[in-house]
């Protein structure tokens, strides 16, 4: 018996297959690359993301030899896709990294009150999530809006594409700006001031539901059996934070990809006039009864774009030296090989699409500060490195004030593959990191949520007990913070500088 877990990430898509005790059996990614028609348009043929399970779902299951006892889908946040009333799309799935809403967005927290919506939703107005860009919709497409039966999630579109109910668990509803995260409903405040109405989003239900079982096409297309219990994971996070242990108060995780998001849990949700006063994130887990505070920033994003950077210029002869290298992972591996020991001297803030807590400034760009001679791509790399471990100090400065101290970060993601990168962060941020076992804790979240389910365990406390591990500790390194003193003091300027033109 094998249970599939699927993370519909912003990039790709990945279906991993465990056991019920965390093991790996099988696994396969799919990439897609989303559409930029217009400048702050983020979009995708939601196809694209359906062909991907598809692919995913049966190059796995051609690797296994036992069944597969549920399939769980798990997803990014805020993309969603305008469907009509036979489940069609009307439009292309609108992405989270879409930023055509930032009037929309500004109206809904001057029309509803930055601190009402922040009571009610747990979040601040932003142009990525949906309901600002439904709003969009109304005001610049009113064909697809007027056409539209439902704004399903990107898990609701893929469910109705295998003939089940379009379902939102509570945890992606949260990410709509309209969710009422203490009654757990759409919140009738919100929608009657922006002139929208229940019926028109999904049906929110508790992360784990079984949405139903597979029939004989739905089968077919997955290369799965007939009769295979499909079950509703939640938002990415929250899955990643349960696949590192965080069901309950008192433990952080940290997960380094495209953005870098700690998590703590709690019995009620972090509301406080700090959490409002930093732009926290606090809303529903994918725990029962549980809740989730977020504080994040843009991070891989960052080594990713220096990284296509230098391969594009490669024929220039910007780095002829990684010619040989056939991937991204030897890629890094050569600069951090390349780097010595000592502070770079430059400041490198991460923000190409802005900031995230506490300021929360989608106008803020990126800057890069000090650049010499000697600076060539080991420098910048690693200063790209120190930038992510400054902005991680502030932020999870940021989140100790609003739910209390925490010393230890459970980590996982893309930036554990760096040693470096990780003793920066550990020495900067005065933490000691554990590194989980499983590197794909979104996909292990969400199997957890699919072996309670399908009745492997009594209860998600059970589950993780059996399922989570960690394999490593890196403790900070307080000679490395004192080298770091002097950067860190000058990081903070520069970013304060950079919001503070923005907001000009």
């Amino acid at each position: 018996m094998s249970l599939l877990a699927i993370d519909m990430g912003s990039s790709a898509c990945k279906a991993v297959a465990f056991t019920a005790t965390g093991e790996i059996l099988a696994k396969h990614a799919c990439a897609y690359t989303p559409e930029h028609p217009q400048p702050g348009f983020a979009e995708m043929d939601p196809d694209k993301f359906w062909n991907a399970l598809c692919t995913c779902c049966r190059a796995v299951t051609k690797q296994l030899n036992q069944p597969v006892k549920a399939i769980c889908l798990s997803s990014h946040g805020e993309t969603f896709v305008p469907v009509d009333s036979h489940g069609e799309a009307r439009s292309a799935a609108i992405l989270n990294q879409d930023s055509r809403a930032m009037r929309e967005s500004e109206s809904c927290s001057k029309e509803i009150g930055r601190k009402r919506l922040f009571e009610i939703t747990g979040l601040v107005a932003h142009p990525m999530y949906p309901i600002p860009k439904i709003l969009w919709l109304r005001k610049h497409q009113p064909e697809i809006f007027a056409s539209t039966a439902c704004f399903v999630t990107l898990i609701g579109y893929l469910l109705q594409k295998l003939g089940l109910p379009a379902y939102v668990d509570y945890s992606l509803a949260s990410r709509f700006l309209a969710f009422d995260i203490h009654s757990r409903c759409w919140s009738d405040e919100i929608l009657s001031s922006v002139g929208l109405q229940a019926d028109r989003l999904p049906s929110p239900v508790p992360a784990g539901t079984v949405a139903g079982e597979l029939k004989a096409e739905a089968a077919n297309n997955l290369g799965l059996p007939v009769g295979t219990m499909v079950v509703l994971g939640g938002h990415d996070q929250p899955c990643g934070a349960l696949g590192m242990g965080v069901v309950g108060p008192g433990r952080v995780s940290d997960s380094m990809g495209t953005y870098e998001c700690l998590v703590a849990c709690s019995d009620q949700p972090c509301l406080s006039d700090i959490a409002l006063s930093a732009s926290l994130n606090s809303y529903c887990h994918v725990v029962p009864e549980k809740f989730v505070t977020l504080a994040y920033f843009p991070s891989g994003i960052m080594v990713k774009w220096f990284h296509d950077l230098l391969y594009a210029n490669r024929s220039a002869g910007v780095a002829d030296d990684l010619t040989s290298l056939d991937s991204e992972a030897q890629h890094y591996d050569y600069l951090e090989a390349q780097s010595d020991g000592n502070p770079t001297g430059l400041c490198v803030t991460p923000h190409l699409i802005g900031t995230c807590n506490p300021d929360f400034n989608p106008h803020v760009r990126a800057a890069i500060a000090g650049l010499g001679p000697q600076s060539g791509p080991p420098q910048i790399y690693k200063g790209i490195l120190e930038g992510l471990a400054c902005e991680l100090s502030l932020v999870s400065e940021v989140l100790e004030k609003a739910v209390g101290g925490f010393h230890d970060l459970y980590v996982t993601g893309g930036g554990t593959r760096s040693a470096m990168g990780l003793q920066l962060r550990a020495a900067l941020t005065r933490r000691t990191l554990h590194v989980m076992s499983e590197q794909e804790a979104v996909c292990l979240g969400t199997a957890i949520l699919a072996s309670v389910a399908a009745g492997e365990y009594r209860s998600i406390a059970e589950a993780v007990e059996r399922a989570v591990h960690e394999v490593g500790v890196v403790e900070p390194d307080a000679t490395l913070l004192a080298s770091y003193e002097d950067q860190l003091a000058r990081y903070s300027a520069l970013r304060s500088a950079m919001t503070e033109q923005a907001y000009a």
